[in-house]
């Protein structure tokens, strides 16, 4: 067996420029058929760390998916608010133990901006049971003070004491803009991988105060309010978009969710993060499928390939065929040789694919959580990666079968015979 490694190792080397370019087409399939798998699985992993704890997500009534978009992972825009008093009913329930409301709408330079109070700190928590934490500074206690995800001051490369204007809105390019109220960054927080990372965090206050004068999101002329003027006003909050819940006890999950369902003085919805996440697994499910099966004729074209190299060389190794057969080797050595060279494209190219795969995630790791927010971590290769593997080593062999087996019918006569 080591012979005929060996021997294919050395016919392979001598046929290097073609052999190479079916290594190649081979190694590209396999990254693109781990990268999918790699991406699809990271995605659930850092949708499913970004929120743990929670027991309920509270917003005005809408679709299960739609209230976790927009009130965890910052993606849309809720079609309701909820009101303050109806918040403080709900959060004085005997079984909620905490709560964080959220007021979302603002922006500054594309990134969210959440208005919230010092339970978001206290109390979310993500990535199993890990808490926030301050990279430096503190976390926001002025009325203008503002608290920095990680990857927002990284990108728009903001320190300490920095002055920021947020704008009414969520685009990139908003016109209505609270020029005259601008906020101080008093503390940046620690990498999480989440949303937190590209959001702006400031107090329920602050979004009240930002809005003095302001009617359906737009400012009213002759009623600007100064910074000074603002601090004087009440503040209290007549509306948030949406807030967390965190129960006494968690059986209680279902008791407490059928009463806001109900609730009796406005529509809103309560849902469970897991389940709401499960849904969006299985309406997403269907894209993952079609672009696992892409990857996958993707490889069958790379094997397809390689076949197609192996075939067209058989012409040009006729002599060398009726050469091992002239010197002992059997019709089974020469299946067994062109089989072990099919087999060794496919382990190496296996190999360079996965490597492949894991240095592109090291190099655009920074610019994938930048741009989509989506935290890739190397990590082990998982059971189902290497089962794929595993298929594109064994689908290699067995596509070798058919050049091996037209080599293998080959008599001795047909590499000594001159064809014209």
């Amino acid at each position: 067996m080591r012979a005929l490694v060996h021997l294919a190792l050395k016919s392979l080397w001598n046929r290097r420029f073609t052999a190479g370019l079916a290594l190649l087409s081979i190694t590209i399939s396999v990254t693109l058929l781990i990268g999918v798998e790699k991406v699809r699985t990271e995605a659930r992993s850092s949708f499913t760390q970004t929120i743990a704890g929670t027991d309920l997500v509270v917003g005005a009534r809408s679709g299960p998916i739609q209230l976790l978009l927009y009130s965890v992972f910052r993606i849309g825009d809720a079609t309701a608010n909820v009101s303050w008093g109806s918040y403080q009913r709900i959060t004085g329930h005997p079984l909620v133990a905490w709560a964080i409301p959220l007021s979302l709408g603002d922006s500054h330079r594309g990134y969210r901006v959440v208005g919230t109070t010092d339970a978001y700190f206290e109390h979310l928590r993500y990535g199993g049971n890990r808490s926030l934490a301050l990279a430096e500074g503190v976390w926001f206690e002025d009325l203008f003070d503002a608290t920095l995800g990680a990857e927002v001051a990284r990108a728009l490369g903001y320190n300490l004491g920095d002055r920021i204007t947020l704008a009414h809105g969520t685009g990139n390019h908003s016109f209505a803009r609270h020029d005259d109220m601008p906020f101080t960054v008093t503390g940046i927080l620690e990498p999480t991988g989440t949303p937190v990372d590209q959001s702006i965090h400031v107090s329920l206050e602050a979004i009240e105060a930002i809005h003095l004068g302001w009617e359906g999101g737009v400012p009213i002329p002759g009623r600007e309010v100064s910074p000074d003027e603002a601090r004087e006003r009440d503040l209290t909050p007549r509306a948030i978009t949406a807030f967390l819940l965190g129960l006494q006890s968690r059986a209680a999950v279902f008791q407490v969710q059928r009463a806001i369902n109900a609730y009796p003085d406005e529509p809103l919805s309560a849902i469970l993060p897991g389940v709401a996440l499960q849904q969006l697994w299985n309406l997403v499910g269907i894209a993952e499928n079609a672009l696992l099966v892409v990857s996958m004729f993707v490889v069958l074209a790379g094997l397809a390939g390689m076949v197609t190299m192996l075939l067209a060389s058989l012409s040009e190794r006729r002599r060398e065929m009726a050469i091992l057969r002239s010197v002992g080797a059997r019709p089974a050595h020469v299946f067994g040789l062109l089989t072990a060279e099919s087999a060794l494209l496919g382990i190496t190219g296996a190999i360079a694919g996965f490597a492949l795969v894991y240095a592109l995630m090291a190099l655009g790791a920074p610019l994938v959580q930048a741009t989509w927010g989506l935290h890739l971590a190397p990590s082990a290769p998982s059971m189902r990666e290497l089962a794929l593997l595993g298929m594109v080593i064994a689908g290699a062999t067995v596509a070798g079968a058919i050049p091996a087996w037209r080599a293998y019918r080959m008599s001795l006569a047909d590499g000594l015979s001159i064809r014209t």
